[in-house]
Formats: C-alpha cells, sequence, structure tokens
C-alpha cells in the first residue's frame, strides 16, 4: 500500500465516494447468508491499520471468527445468556456505558430503542422478545463474519481513542467494498467465554465485537435510520478573541 500515491479519482469523486462511506455506514441487523472471502477480511483489516494512533502505538488486536468456531461461540454464550441466574452474575469487560444516565443521552437511547422495537412489532414491557432479540447479538446477527476486539490492559485512555478510530476505518473499508456491519458492545459481559473459547491471554481486555456480512436489506430491523444532530448543536467556531 503506497500511503503518498495520488488520489485514484478526481477532487470531487472522491469527496463523494468518502462522503458515502461515511454517511451510509449504518448498524445492520440482519444478514445475508453469503460469505465473505478471507481475503476481503484481510483486505478491511490491512486498510483499517492505517488509521491514526499516538505515537504509532497500534493497540488492536483483532479475533475474527468464522464457521464453526463463531457458531461454538455463540452457543456457549446464548446458553449463559439464556439463564439469569448466570448471566446476572456477569460484569462486563469494563463500563462502556455512564453509570448514571442523563439528557439528552438518556432520551437519544431510548429513541434508537422505541424506534427498534417498533419496527419489529415488539410492545413495551414484552420482555421475553426483548431478551431474543438483544440474544441476537451473540449470533452476530446471522452475519458470516464475527470480529472481536481486544487492547493490552496496561494501556491507558488514549489508546482507546485510537482504537475507535481504527474500529471507524474497519467500518468504512468495510462499505467501501458492500458489505456492513455492526460494532456491539452486547459482547463485554461475557468477555471471560469469549478469552476462554478462544485462547485470549489475560493481559488483553475485550473492547467490542463486530458483525460484518452483507446485509439483509429485505429485513425490517434494517430500514432504521437513526438520526444525528446538526452541526450547529455541538460545534462552537471561534472567530475572534473576547
Amino acid at each position: 500500500m503506497n500511503r503518498v500515491a495520488q488520489p485514484p479519482l478526481s477532487p470531487e469523486l472522491l469527496s463523494r465516494t468518502v462522503d458515502w462511506a461515511i454517511t451510509t455506514r449504518r448498524s445492520m441487523r440482519a444478514y445475508l447468508p453469503t460469505p465473505v472471502p478471507h481475503e476481503e477480511v484481510e483486505a478491511i483489516l490491512d486498510i483499517a491499520r492505517f488509521c491514526a494512533t499516538g505515537v504509532n502505538m497500534q493497540p488492536w488486536r483483532v479475533h475474527v471468527v468464522t464457521g464453526e468456531v463463531k457458531d461454538r461461540l455463540s452457543r456457549a454464550i446464548t446458553q449463559l445468556d439464556d439463564d439469569p441466574a448466570l448471566s446476572l452474575r456477569l460484569e462486563d469487560a469494563y463500563e462502556y456505558y455512564p453509570r448514571q444516565w442523563v439528557t439528552p443521552y438518556i432520551d437519544r437511547r431510548r429513541q434508537v430503542g422505541w424506534e427498534l422495537y417498533g419496527l419489529l412489532g415488539i410492545e413495551k414491557g414484552d420482555k421475553q422478545r426483548m431478551h431474543q432479540q438483544h440474544g441476537r447479538n451473540y449470533r452476530f446477527f446471522d452475519a458470516p463474519v464475527g470480529l472481536l476486539f481486544t487492547i493490552d490492559r496496561v494501556l491507558q485512555k488514549g489508546s482507546l481513542l485510537d482504537y475507535g478510530m481504527f474500529l471507524q476505518s474497519v467500518m468504512i473499508a468495510a462499505r467501501g467494498r458492500g458489505l456492513h456491519t455492526c460494532p456491539q458492545a452486547a459482547f463485554l459481559k461475557y468477555h471471560q467465554v469469549i478469552a476462554e473459547l478462544l485462547a485470549i491471554p489475560s493481559d488483553q481486555m475485550l473492547v467490542c465485537g463486530m458483525s460484518l456480512g452483507y446485509a439483509d436489506e429485505a429485513s425490517i430491523e434494517n430500514s432504521l435510520v437513526t438520526g444525528r444532530e446538526p452541526v450547529s448543536s455541538f460545534a462552537t467556531f471561534h472567530h475572534r478573541l473576547a
């Protein structure tokens, strides 16, 4: 990969293509059984490794699961998830979400839940169907490829910032190849069984999982398009000193 190569498209087409890849990245929750070749997955990771990283630390580690290994992992997690006596005793690998939800974050979270469950016809209080839908995370939403990301425990918050840029690069590289993804914090609760089955050493911490494949565009849940706040709501432009 030539990191100083000239762009392959005109400036206008290049801008539109990059913008398309970013804006069409959505969390897809249903996938076709169409296989994703090993070479394609490796190519995506090969591109993502060029993301920004402080002092070139490159803190990411990726475990790619397919076929029998993915199925075995899904069965093991589902068995725990379906047993409240076991799953309630488990703790996430780290605190991804805030301990206390406040506005506007709690409002956005609820909105996504209402919209998704509304599309699926899951009524408020239907805990069984909610559990079943949430449990689809552990089958990687039937995607043919599952990705599990880990980081060395000695690293600090700055490396997690680097990791976010790596994850985004994976997802954008996938879009450039006509693939979709779904990053998943749901796996954090089952980091111990994941580490055991994949022989992940104890000095590595699970960051998240991710589904990768060709989205089933006919599935109703994939019609969900979450909103984003306008630039004016989060950006302040400073033109002159007070």
